[in-house]
């Protein structure tokens, strides 16, 4: 059984095609030959779109080109040869700063749950991720469910049985989505200025919030990524070391396609003595890392821990926050700033705050560094859907652990109010026992049988100004319920336990109310738009 299923193109479309992607039919390629903006609108469509990136353009975007003059061009046959000033300034005197300079905006399809993780780790990349929430993961990929199959694993004795359970957690969900949506559409009444497609998509968006945690971590997605080539040599060591079988052989399909299009900026990847060692040594320090950790501590009994914990803040953050503010405008060292800061009133300590931080008339107008003089550190316990999406934030640091059972899973009340709340429980007990019998002889694969209802403990670090980022979007009213819970909860605990009153107060576009349908506002917004 092959791994990906391959595209089918017509003659005519893969004239088309070939023109702009450097495959077909593989799971991995580059767009090339095309504007930046139609790179931009392409991934940013695809996030919401069941259809493979290909398929997309063909569909919505080539209409739209004038492609007359581009019949000569070949894409898929890659470069006749790499420029010869790249090689030699950055192969041969090692300046990784030309990297910098070249991009790709590269389509990785059929990635697991698990992999799109791996895949997101980079701070200077950008990613687009296929939404749970547009877009319903029942449909069929080739004849069967998208889920991942690990050929080592289907090749087992546990192969039959992994593809059996898989397919009948698919089936579960199948049913949990139409039924909560008929739930949520007979609860919920129409608003007479709501059109029928405003009304529905909102409807369907919230029910398929809802029962998301039934879908394994092996559900497929696609991601569209855009770096540098150095963020994506850097990207391709990482996976080449990891301990993931997939990610190993993923690395491969993407450095294939990448050298198509830059291939001089990456051409140290897998050389022995270059990449090579790099990837060895990433290995061997996880591998250490993770027996002496597992000797020294072992696995512990889970005990009762809130879902947001502040582990670690500044007491004297505003104090420092205000010298960081007066630095810019004023000739004095710090030190002397701090102890003048210290000094003032609460009016004037008040007065600097409120003109550094101004009028903000909406979230994205956000005070200057600064705020980055102060740091937080949370440690998480949610639901692995919430963490997917919170894990996409690249200001910051953030560490997680493996994917297990063994934190119980989160149930929304809906699902239990519209009657499935026995077929979303049968569906964790199924996922953990999956997880429990190929854990022993796959220990990295057995994250795939996971469902993302069942929680993951992971760390974020971040400095107050991506606080403010990071709180006032995740807890807006179109957010998923489970990573609003999560944002109100760091926004309180900067407040209440930090005691950083002021530095909570400046975040003044948080929501810590949302309306039933979440997404309504939002696609009345889009309605609106469309018909201008």
């Amino acid at each position: 059984m092959t791994v990906y299923v391959p595209e089918e193109f017509t003659s005519d479309e893969s004239d088309v095609l070939r023109r702009y992607f450097t495959n077909l039919d593989g799971p991995v390629f580059a767009l090339v030959n095309l504007p930046e903006v139609v790179k931009g609108a392409l991934f940013a469509r695809y996030s919401r779109s069941p259809k493979s990136l290909r398929r997309l353009f063909l569909d919505e975007f080539v209409n739209d080109l004038v492609i007359d003059g581009d019949e000569t061009i070949d894409a898929t046959i890659g470069l006749d040869r790499a420029e010869q000033l790249y090689e030699r300034v950055f192969f041969e005197y090692g300046d990784d700063s030309v990297a910098q300079l070249g991009g790709v905006h590269l389509a990785c399809e059929q990635a697991s749950n698990i992999l799109t993780k791996i895949l997101e780790w980079g701070r200077l990349m950008s990613y687009l991720e296929q939404s749970t929430r547009y877009i319903g993961y029942d449909a069929r990929l080739g004849g069967r469910y998208r889920f991942y199959r690990d050929p080592a694993l289907l090749s087992s004795s546990l192969g039959t049985r992994y593809v059996g359970d898989m397919d009948r957690m698919f089936d579960a969900y199948s049913t949990a989505v139409n039924t909560v949506t008929d739930h949520v559409r007979d609860t919920v009444p129409q608003d007479p200025d709501d059109s029928d497609f405003v009304y529905r998509t909102a409807t369907r968006a919230k029910a398929l919030d809802a029962v998301r945690g039934m879908l394994p971590a092996a559900s497929l997605s696609n991601v569209g990524i855009y770096g540098t080539g150095q963020a994506f040599e850097a990207l391709l060591l990482r996976m080449r070391s990891h301990p993931l079988p997939e990610a190993q052989q993923y690395a491969d399909l993407m450095l294939h396609e990448l050298r198509k299009v830059i291939p001089s900026f990456l051409r140290r990847v897998d050389l022995p003595d270059r990449g090579g060692q790099w990837s060895d040594y990433l290995a061997s320090t996880r591998g250490d890392t993770a027996e002496l950790v597992g000797r020294l501590f072992g696995e512990v009994p889970n005990e009762s821990v809130p879902e947001v914990s502040l582990v670690d803040f500044d007491p004297e953050a505003e104090d420092k926050l205000l010298a960081a503010i007066c630095y810019s405008h004023s000739h004095l060292p710090e030190t002397v700033l701090l102890e003048r800061v210290r000094s003032l009133g609460v009016d004037e300590r008040a007065a600097i705050l409120r003109a550094y931080v101004g009028d903000r008339a909406n979230r994205r107008h956000k005070p200057g560094r600064a705020f980055e003089r102060v740091d937080y550190r949370f440690d998480i316990l949610s639901d692995y859907g919430a963490f997917r999406d919170l894990q996409r934030h690249r200001m910051l640091t953030i560490e997680w652990q493996a994917l297990t059972p063994n934190h119980g899973y989160a149930r929304p009340e809906l699902v239990e109010q519209a009657g499935v709340g026995g077929l979303f429980d049968e569906t964790m007990d199924r996922s953990a026992r999956l997880y429990d019998d190929i854990k022993a002889q796959f220990p990295e694969q057995a994250s795939y049988a996971v469902s993302m209802a069942y929680r993951l403990r992971y760390m974020m670090q971040f400095n107050a100004r991506e606080a403010f980022h990071l709180l006032e979007l995740r807890s807006a009213p179109q957010g998923h319920p489970s990573y609003r819970r999560v944002a109100l909860a760091m926004h309180r605990a900067i407040a209440e336990q930090a005691g950083h009153h002021a530095v909570a107060a400046a975040m003044t576009h948080m929501t810590h109310e949302a309306p039933e349908l979440e997404r309504l506002a939002a696609e009345r917004r889009a309605e609106s738009r469309r018909s201008m």
